[in-house]
């Protein structure tokens, strides 16, 4: 009679029915594709649409499927060579107005993703995609707090009612900022002030000339460093937050040494693509307005800037409205919002962008308002760009900052932490802005230092080892336990096939992203999988040859047998645990895909064979065993 209860005959065929789909979408390998996108105030529409056709069409390039999917158009094609001769066909015939990216494209039968069924993300060794080292410019972090520096002197020495000639930065970059006074008592006083309310800086007084009393205020040196590293880590969050919110899978972003990320995209075939993710550098920052208009106009004309203003151009979106002259002050920048969204207005029909700012932020706006209703206020839009010029056969890239004014609205009211910024060319572009404002702004400049890309066929032919290495490992498995166990042996066989049809299953609901150290990962799970199976037919074995009748060997062998299956798979989790909590990239990728299968192949290893093993011997008289 069986001692398997019926309620894990049902556990058992709800698993196996669970695996058996969500391990299907792995059957439908991708398609190479080429997505076009709209560069700021381009459209994708059906006109477009139509018009790659016909290019397609005209250079007699076959697609197996042409879509538009959200805010882009998706081209299918049956290889890679295909897919690169379309690429270039579709960038001519488009222009600049559109960005033009290698990608590709899911073929799981929509049925299976409407119930979350998708294949596992395949990593930058299986299906190709960019790798960059970026190198944070230390020295933008330095120049950056030793202006914010010069501005908070500024601030004390009005507030202290302290007389000065002038507030200059020194002349060498990292010594801070250079105050002349006009006697030695207001500069103990100075001193003193920064001493309470400036504790992260440190002052030197200079050697006095005349009724000139200079004072260095200078950042301490633990602090600059401090300052240096959290840059580092603010640019590695921002860059997480920017490529999670615009949907590349399982990326690698992680810091290498003092000041260089190493990011790696995988499935990104373009690297220009990429580096618009990667690279973008856009923000806000909001000024006090400066004078008349009349003013802003005269400055224009003869070129004659006051010392503490800017001159910028006024745009409505993407149209130059005319001069307008900006306070150099910063009343808050893109590092103090906490979150944004883009939407549209309902009074004006514009794109607007909501803005939500930090604690410091919001006190530094509303301080600002509450002074200054009925005053002006411009909202300066700033994107950093690199130049690549190849100069002597060499590569050099040179950083370009464009800074536009988007708004220099009067102050209405008094408000802080929440308000809207309007004066955006399209509702695209809000989005856009919107997304890097979420994500969060770069706390210092980056440069690309090197590239590569791995292409999509390398990564195929990593897919055909890897695949040779499961079968082949699969195969000699099977039929080593087949030979020495007999029918207990293809009984594990079967375990053993659905314990890598479950394995991939749990990899590919959960997200986990295969790579070459997971497919190692795989092979080994196969193999020690089958450790438990031995250590059950050898306990039936045992009890067999000690007297014990069929049924009673087959119920002795399997609960005797579990304490030491668990006892060895505990150990064998917490080493595969360890990997997972302490290791990255590819160590990280092996321990995941070998914590999974060790969790899976208990199950299948004792459960399922149980099960098979109650079905095939549960209500037949047995004189012997075929173990």
């Amino acid at each position: 009679m069986s001692d398997f209860p019926r309620w894990k005959y049902a556990l058992v065929a709800v698993v196996l029915l669970f695996g058996i789909i969500y391990a299907l979408p792995n059957v439908f390998p991708p398609a190479p594709s080429v997505q076009v996108q709209g560069a700021r105030g381009a459209v994708v529409d059906e006109a477009l649409k139509q018009k790659v056709a016909a290019t397609l069409a005209k250079q007699n390039i076959a697609y197996t499927g042409l879509a538009i999917e959200n805010d882009h158009l998706a081209v299918n094609f049956a290889n890679t060579d295909v897919q690169a001769h379309a690429s270039d066909a579709i960038h001519a015939a488009l222009g600049d107005d559109y960005t033009v990216a290698l990608n590709l494209a899911s073929t799981v039968p929509h049925w299976l993703r409407a119930i979350h069924a998708n294949a596992m993300p395949l990593g930058l060794d299986l299906q190709g995609g960019v790798h960059f080292l970026m190198e944070v410019d230390q020295n933008s972090v330095i120049d950056k707090r030793e202006e914010r520096t010069a501005d908070d002197m500024r601030t004390l020495l009005r507030q202290k009612n302290i007389r000065y000639d002038s507030v200059a930065r020194a002349a060498q970059r990292g010594k801070g900022v250079v105050v002349v006074l006009r006697s030695a008592a207001d500069r103990t006083t100075l001193a003193n002030a920064v001493a309470t309310d400036y504790p992260d800086l440190q002052t030197q007084d200079g050697s006095n000339t005349g009724d000139r009393y200079p004072l260095t205020v200078s950042m301490r040196p633990d602090k600059l460093r401090e300052l240096q590293l959290g840059a580092l880590r603010q640019n590695l969050s921002t860059l997480r937050n920017r490529i999670n919110a615009l949907g590349v899978s399982e990326p690698i972003i992680q810091q290498q040494g003092d000041n260089q990320i190493v990011v790696e995209l995988a499935g990104v075939q373009n690297p220009a693509e990429a580096k618009k993710i990667i690279g973008a550098q856009a923000t806000l920052e909001y000024h006090p307005g400066y004078g008349t208009p009349q003013q802003a106009m005269e400055a224009a004309r003869t070129g004659n800037v006051p010392p503490d203003a800017r001159l910028y151009t006024l745009y409505d979106g993407n149209t130059p409205r005319g001069p307008v002259l900006v306070s150099k002050r910063i009343i808050v920048t893109g590092d103090e919002l906490a979150d944004a969204s883009s939407g549209i207005d309902q009074q004006t029909g514009s794109p607007k962008v909501d803005v939500t700012l930090s604690a410091s932020g919001a006190k530094k706006m509303l301080d600002y308002t509450s002074a200054n209703v009925g005053k002006p206020m411009a909202v300066v839009y700033v994107e950093t760009v690199t130049d690549t010029k190849i100069v002597d056969g060499k590569e050099v890239r040179t950083p370009r900052v464009t800074e536009k004014v988007i708004s220099n609205a009067t102050v209405q009211g008094v408000f802080g932490k929440q308000f809207q910024t309007t004066g955006l060319g399209s509702a695209k572009e809000a989005s856009e802005l919107a997304l890097l404002l979420k994500g969060g702004s770069l706390a210092a400049r980056m440069d690309i230092v090197s590239q590569q890309t791995i292409g999509a066929s390398l990564g195929q032919d990593n897919i055909q080892k890897g695949f040779r290495a499961v079968m082949l490992g699969l195969g000699l498995v099977l039929l080593a336990a087949a030979v020495y166990y007999k029918l207990f042996g293809l009984v594990a066989d079967i375990a053993l096939f659905f314990n890598l049809v479950i394995l991939l299953a749990v990899m590919s609901m959960i997200g986990v992203t295969l790579t070459m150290p997971g497919i190692a990962g795989i092979v080994l799970t196969l193999g020690m999988a089958i450790d438990a199976n031995v250590l059950i037919c050898e306990r039936i074995r045992e009890e067999l040859r000690n007297g014990a009748s069929p049924h009673a060997a087959i119920h002795a062998g399997y609960e005797k047998a579990w304490a030491t299956i668990l006892d060895a798979n505990v150990t064998h989790l917490i080493a595969a645990l360890a990997l997972t909590t302490m290791g990255s990239g590819p160590i990280r990728g092996f321990g995941v895909t070998l914590l999974i299968g060790i969790l899976t192949s208990m199950f299948t290893s004792v459960t399922l064979t149980h099960a098979i093993t109650a079905l095939i011997h549960g209500r037949r008289k047995l004189k012997t065993l075929s173990v």
